[in-house]
């Protein structure tokens, strides 16, 4: 297995633990079957298959080391050879031995197969192995009809089921996390080389056309508008550096959906930490925000501006988003629906109402178009 393999893995830490403990199970089952052979009506034969059993665990821990692809193969084999090897004790001993004492490859190697499904599929997949394994021991053993956890079997291949399987959860999860925050670190690391970059050079410049092109005329001063509107753009990403950014998990930060259509036009005020919610709700309430900005572009004046605010209440999301055109008339919106145009009702209203919440629009002519979708904070959608 490469380092590079070993760095991106979260489960090698635990494989490499399970193959030392798999290292110490081999010594003492071997250990246990030089004080345990003379008891067997068949020893050569049990020789045999503690020779099979250090072969396997010597193969098995080669393959594991090898690389991830192979882990699956490890685990099918562990599960069929502890099965085989506890059914073989029938073979090499009468039922008076084995029916009083642990079957052959002992329960401590046993317990590789258990571990190795653990950390393979979780804790769901370890304790089906285990319980498994105590099955087939107590039907070796014809004990099946006795309470299964008067023995110490059952009980020792649960817990080790179940405490490496959620081991395995947790260092998945850290590892998730880990790799998130270097991503993090990496965007912020790059965010703040290009806002130098535009800092040094490109607001340095735009500042200057923005001074010399009003000497130039009517064109100039046309110039030096763009040139301060992208000024002022630039400033405002600049100063947004810490918004929280789509991590493209299941929850996304509302306030970064927002300031992405913020712009020379449209002024977007957020609370200072991150709004971060379910993701359909997040993209519906910032496309719901989307088409009423596109509508103030469309119908609410060339000199119209927009201001999108948003407040989050504990249990409810208030988003306002308000512009200073030219206004809506009464029944203007009832018109437009009755025409078979329904973006205001299907996209705002409609998308409100689907959220769980509603859309109160105030508008009149000359006095702008005032927008408030009040919806709960969580919701289940669909």
């Amino acid at each position: 297995m490469t380092a590079e393999v070993r760095r991106t893995d979260p489960d090698a830490p635990l494989w490499r633990a399970a193959q030392v403990f798999r290292l110490v199970t081999v010594v003492y089952a071997v250990s246990s079957h030089f004080s345990t052979v003379g008891n067997y009506t068949n020893p050569n034969l049990a020789w045999f298959f503690v020779a099979l059993l250090v072969a396997w665990s010597l193969v098995s821990a080669g393959l594991l080391a090898y690389g991830p692809q192979l882990r699956t193969i490890v685990v099918i084999v562990d599960q069929l050879a502890a099965v085989g090897l506890m059914a073989a004790t029938r073979l090499v001993a009468d039922h008076e031995w084995y029916s009083n004492h642990q079957t052959m490859p002992t329960t401590l190697w046993v317990a590789n197969s258990v571990i190795s499904a653990a950390v393979y599929g979780g804790p769901a997949v370890g304790t089906a192995s285990a319980l498994a394994m105590a099955t087939v021991s107590a039907v070796v053993r014809d004990q099946i009809n006795l309470d299964l956890w008067r023995d110490a079997t059952a009980p020792v291949l649960v817990a080790c089921g179940v405490a490496m399987g959620f081991a395995t959860v947790t260092a998945r999860h850290a590892h998730r996390q880990l790799e998130q925050a270097a991503r993090v670190a990496a965007a912020t690391e790059e965010r703040d080389r290009l806002a130098r970059q535009v800092h040094d050079g490109v607001l340095q410049v735009l500042a200057l056309v923005q001074r010399r092109a009003t000497e130039t005329g009517a064109v100039g001063a046309d110039l030096a508008r763009l040139a301060g509107e992208q000024e002022e753009a630039l400033r405002r990403l600049i100063s947004e550096q810490d918004t929280d950014v789509d991590r493209g998990g299941e929850r996304v930060d509302l306030t970064a959906l927002l300031r992405a259509r913020a712009d020379a036009s449209v002024t977007v005020s957020a609370p200072a930490e991150p709004v971060v919610l379910a993701r359909a709700l997040a993209e519906e309430l910032a496309a719901l925000a989307s088409t009423a900005l596109d509508n103030t572009a469309l119908h609410a004046g060339p000199d119209a501006r927009a201001f999108v605010l948003l407040e989050d209440l504990g249990d409810e999301i208030v988003l306002s988003i308000r512009d200073d055109g030219v206004g809506i008339a009464a029944g203007r919106l009832d018109e437009a629906t009755a025409q078979g145009r329904m973006g205001v009702s299907k996209s705002i209203v409609g998308r409100a109402q689907w959220l769980g919440g509603v859309a109160v629009l105030d508008s009149a002519p000359g006095e702008g178009t005032d927008w408030e979708i009040r919806v709960p904070k969580e919701k289940s959608h669909g």
